[in-house]
């Protein structure tokens, strides 16, 4: 629960993609809520010996990649009460069009990795022409 998801944050911290990070940090914000959790509620959750297995299953699905916890959490819950576009606007200077952002802004995960890798693999100018495409087509629709 701390080992790996430690080394994994470092690694996020040098890799230029900013997906691994929102991974790594929303599992650090739901570790940390887990933890209040504990403290407030121990009186409790010490008469459950079922708890330590429950965090332990939480955690884990939280951290593996192949599940990608932490994740479907952001993506599901917490994206929906957070400004992406404020944060992307301060946090993220590989994508200095704004049409970019926008378009980062309402992908989904998934999504975002895949444009993330052909933006590395072609460059944000070739992202620029597919969305000025895109947009020319939704204007004809």
């Amino acid at each position: 629960m701390l080992l790996f998801p430690l080394y994994a944050s470092m690694r996020a911290i040098e890799s230029p993609s900013i997906v691994d990070d929102q991974q790594w940090l929303t599992y650090w914000v739901l570790y940390s809520f887990i933890t209040l959790f504990e403290l407030s509620f121990w009186k409790i959750l010490q008469w459950l010996p079922f708890w330590p297995y429950m965090k332990l299953l939480l955690c884990v699905w939280l951290v593996l990649p192949m599940f990608n916890g932490a994740a479907y959490i952001y993506e599901n819950f917490v994206r929906k009460y957070v400004n992406i576009s404020s944060y992307m606007d301060h946090s993220n200077d590989r994508y200095p069009d704004q049409g970019q952002k926008r378009v980062l802004q309402m992908m989904s995960l998934d999504a975002r990795k895949s444009v993330e890798r052909y933006i590395d693999r072609h460059g944000p100018e070739a992202f620029d022409r597919i969305v000025k495409v895109a947009e020319r087509e939704a204007r004809k629709h």
